[in-house]
Order: structure tokens, then C-alpha cells, then sequence
């Protein structure tokens, strides 16, 4: 009778600990996607001062290297919805990164211009409002990046690897920093 009992008061507390880990890795995968957010918001923001800046003209006629700027911003809006959609996909954020690397070597590219008759490429103040959006995304990738290492570190962790395993919680993928 005894060893019944303690089958069963040890299957209380297994499952008693195993929903409490459950709601633990459920809550810092919620805090991590939560986290995505801002940072897509400041992402935003960069394809918004490219296009604002950059798409009024004809394209046709547009120097090279703004062309390029534009084309790379559009890549990154798209790789952005897909962000939005899959944040802690490693794929998905690695894909995302390639396209922010795409962005900022066009910027450079563009700033490198030469100057011509009517000017820098660049205006001082769209170079302010790039490095003012730098910073912003800054802090929006750390807080995400910070959510993603306890998530990562959590599904890692002795017992709770085992209920990661057996709902597939993947390890998610951090934003890199390219400025």
C-alpha cells in the first residue's frame, strides 16, 4: 500500500514540476518573440528613411549605387515580414541579418559617393538620422538578444532540456550587430 502511495506522490510532484517548467520555457519564448517587436519597429525605420529619401525620383535615372540602396532596403522590408512572422527561426534571423549587412554596405556605398554638381550623395542630416537609428536599433537588439540567451539558456538546462526535446523548442538565433 505504502509503495503505491509513494508511486503516486512521486508522479504528483514529476508532473507538478514538469507543468511549472512548461509555463517557464513557454513565458521566456513569449518574452523573446515580445522582444522582436521594437527591434522590427527600429528596423522599420531604416527602410522608411531610404524610401522617404530615395524612391521620389525615377529609378531609371537614378545613380547606381542609390538604386542599390533602394533595392537593398526593399530585400530587408521583405525579410522583415518574414521576421515578424518566425522571430526566433534561425534561418529566418540569419536571412535577416544577410539582408540588414546588404542594407549597410549600400548606405556605405552611397556615402562614398563623390560629390557631384548638386552635391553630397549623402546629406549631413540623413547621415545623422541613419547613425540616431543605429543607436536605437542598438538597444532594441540587446533587449531581444538578452530575451533569446535566457530562452536558449533555459531550454538547455538539466531537467528542462527533456521538455524541450519532447515539444521541439528550438534554440532561437540572436541579431548581430553590423554598424
Amino acid at each position: 500500500m505504502s509503495g503505491s502511495v509513494t508511486i503516486w506522490a512521486l508522479g504528483a510532484v514529476l508532473m507538478f514540476w514538469a507543468v511549472g517548467a512548461y509555463q517557464r520555457l513557454g513565458r521566456l519564448r513569449a518574452q523573446a518573440i515580445a522582444a522582436f517587436a521594437p527591434l522590427d519597429a527600429q528596423f522599420g525605420h531604416y527602410v522608411a528613411l531610404v524610401k522617404n529619401n530615395f524612391a521620389k525620383g525615377d529609378s531609371e535615372y537614378a545613380p547606381p549605387a542609390q538604386a542599390g540602396l533602394l533595392g537593398a532596403a526593399l530585400q530587408f522590408e521583405s525579410s522583415m515580414a518574414v521576421a515578424r512572422a518566425y522571430p526566433l527561426d534561425v534561418l529566418v534571423m540569419r536571412a535577416l541579418e544577410t539582408a540588414h549587412e546588404t542594407l549597410f554596405t549600400s548606405w556605405a556605398r552611397v556615402r562614398s559617393e563623390p560629390p557631384d554638381l548638386a552635391g553630397d550623395p549623402l546629406p549631413v542630416a540623413l547621415q545623422q538620422q541613419w547613425e540616431h537609428i543605429a543607436l536605437d536599433v542598438g538597444v532594441a537588439r540587446t533587449e531581444f538578444n538578452q530575451r533569446v540567451h535566457a530562452y536558449n539558456a533555459a531550454i538547455q538546462q538539466f531537467p528542462a532540456v527533456f521538455l524541450a526535446w519532447l515539444f521541439r523548442l528550438r534554440p532561437a538565433h540572436k541579431v548581430i550587430d553590423f554598424a
